[in-house]
């Protein structure tokens, strides 16, 4: 596998993602901000942070699998998620458990960063997830 996850022994623990990645693959999959959107534009799970976590995953999911990649393939995960504040760490944390067995994405997570945002390009939008892959 190009990819492996590790944190290694005297970094902060638990957390809910490895703080390392090492790929030895050569092509790179940049998937864009992903959001909680159906594929004809819906928008889902309006003012549900968990909601819309579950589904921009799922959407970036679609995007990996069409370049040839998969969750297995992601080096760094980035969320970017409205007003933060860290009382809405466990729904963020909901919406990525819910989805994670239905589109393989292990867990602890690849090394993941939480961007707190004021807005996103909607107003409906909680939550945006970009991620980049690594292939043979």
């Amino acid at each position: 596998m190009p990819v492996q996850h590790f944190t290694p022994h005297g970094m902060p623990q638990p957390v809910p993602y490895h703080h390392v990645a090492v790929g030895t693959g050569t092509r790179h999959v940049h998937v864009s901000g992903q959001v909680a959107r159906r594929a004809d534009g819906a928008p889902v799970a309006p003012g549900d942070l968990a909601g819309q976590v579950s589904q921009a995953l799922r959407n970036t999911s679609v995007a990996l699998a069409g370049a040839g990649a998969s969750c297995a393939d992601v080096l760094r995960l980035t969320f970017y998620v409205t007003r933060w504040s860290p009382e809405k760490m466990g729904d963020l944390m909901a919406g990525v458990e819910a989805v994670a067995d239905e589109i393989g994405l292990r867990l602890p997570m690849p090394p993941a960063s939480l961007v707190g945002v004021e807005h996103l390009f909607e107003p409906d939008v909680l939550v945006e997830v970009e991620a980049t892959a690594l292939t043979d």
